[in-house]
């Protein structure tokens, strides 16, 4: 085995190992139904045939002809795959595997809620002026798609998602790659089971309605371009979340 092999192959162990379990901190919906049948087929050739970072895709018509699906469900993979940060996609160019991302922090333990909610209280009022300053008209389009989707969630874990994509939305507008790090990290704590288990014990409709109220308070003071306002509702709506978690555990 050449110098060359090793290296490739400890790279894409490399890519294993941080990039794809990595994307757990990444805020993405995952496809459903054939959808997420072509996902599973482009990922198994990914893994296993021979793909480096920077080699390009078979095309969208090449991967409907391998996987038997059709061209909606292989583009919604695709889709899934890019906003992951798997593959990156370059109009006219193609589509390319992405080098692998190390996680910007490590946990030596596991945060308990408690942790996670000071933490959150510290950071994401802080957070609301540059929001404020940087979100653009997508940005604003995205979060109130968001604030739609999570007043029709029907279960606990289903609003949790669209809660983690509203708040970490937040981070990503203010296009600061330290601060999107540190909402990661946030998101990767929350998906321990301890947090999980208790936000589905506390979950009623009415505790998610409450939520979705006051998500649209931020965004709207987030579209006035009012900081003060959306640090305030930040602040009143985590405090709520802290109270209503605390209770849980009573």
């Amino acid at each position: 085995m050449t110098h060359n092999t090793q290296s490739c192959r400890r790279f894409r162990r490399c890519w294993i190992i941080f990039g794809w379990n990595w994307l757990k901190g990444e805020v993405v919906m995952s496809p459903v139904g054939s959808a997420a049948q072509a996902l599973r087929h482009i990922e198994r050739l990914l893994g296993e045939g021979g793909f480096l970072p920077g080699d390009q895709l078979p095309t969208e018509r090449e991967l409907v002809a391998t996987t038997g699906f059709g061209r909606s469900a292989v583009r919604e993979a695709l889709r899934h795959l890019a906003e992951t940060g798997m593959v990156t996609r370059h109009v006219g160019r193609g589509t390319f595997l992405s080098s692998p991302s190390v996680p910007a922090f490590e946990m030596s333990s596991i945060p308990g809620p408690a942790d996670i909610m000071a933490a959150r209280l510290s950071i994401e009022p802080a957070l609301m002026p540059a929001v404020v300053l940087a979100a653009s008209a997508a940005d604003l389009a995205n979060l109130e798609h968001i604030l739609h989707e999570g007043e029709n969630a029907p279960s606990a874990s289903e609003f949790e998602q669209w809660d983690i994509r509203f708040h970490h939305g937040l981070a990503v507008a203010t296009r600061n790659e330290v601060l999107i790090g540190i909402s990661r990290h946030l998101i990767r704590c929350r998906e321990q089971p301890i947090w999980g288990s208790l936000k589905s014990r506390t979950f009623t409709t009415g505790i998610r309605d409450a939520y979705c109220v006051e998500h649209a308070a931020i965004f709207h003071a987030i579209e006035d371009r009012d900081p003060a306002a959306a640090a305030k509702h930040m602040r009143e709506h985590l405090v709520h979340v802290q109270h209503t978690l605390t209770d849980g555990t009573r």
